[in-house]
């Protein structure tokens, strides 16, 4: 795996979101932005991940963060996932696995012994210039939010 380092700049993007609409990473141009990884919508830790950081959304909010979660889900399946829980961000559907190579978090992964390919759950936190300030690569699903408010 590549993945991003601190001080790289967020890497050119085109993505659907869980509406359909296309999402980019100009779009983001001037402000904060917090692009989080997770393997699959509607799994245990992905929901409590996503969870956390919508509980919390009005504070990353104040803080001036936009959001974006990342998983290789269909449209539908994200559009379900967010739709049943509420999220007040946007979940991209990277179904061509285009951004988790861009960013890096793609690559070989062991579960019950087996070893297969799959989204390493990583969060990148990138400043209004969109250069990566922080990585967190040890997200706990249910505390996410306090990682990336307490540092």
């Amino acid at each position: 795996m590549n993945t991003l380092k601190i001080g790289d700049k967020i890497p050119a993007f085109e993505c659907l979101d869980n509406t359909g609409n296309v999402v980019n990473s100009d779009d983001f141009k001037g402000k904060k932005l917090i692009v989080f990884f997770y393997p699959r919508a509607n799994t245990p830790g992905c929901t409590a991940e996503a969870c956390n950081i919508s509980d919390n959304y009005s504070k990353l909010d104040k803080m001036g963060y936009n959001i974006l979660g990342v998983s290789c889900d269909k449209v539908e399946t994200q559009n379900k996932f967010s739709n049943k829980f509420g999220f007040q961000y946007p979940l991209l559907a990277d179904t061509e696995k285009k951004l988790v190579k861009l960013f890096g978090v793609w690559g070989p992964k062991k579960f019950r012994g087996k070893e297969y390919e799959g989204i390493h759950r990583m969060t990148f936190i990138f400043d209004e210039d969109l250069v990566l300030t922080r990585l967190i690569d040890k997200v706990k699903t249910k505390e996410h939010a306090d990682q990336i408010i307490n540092g």
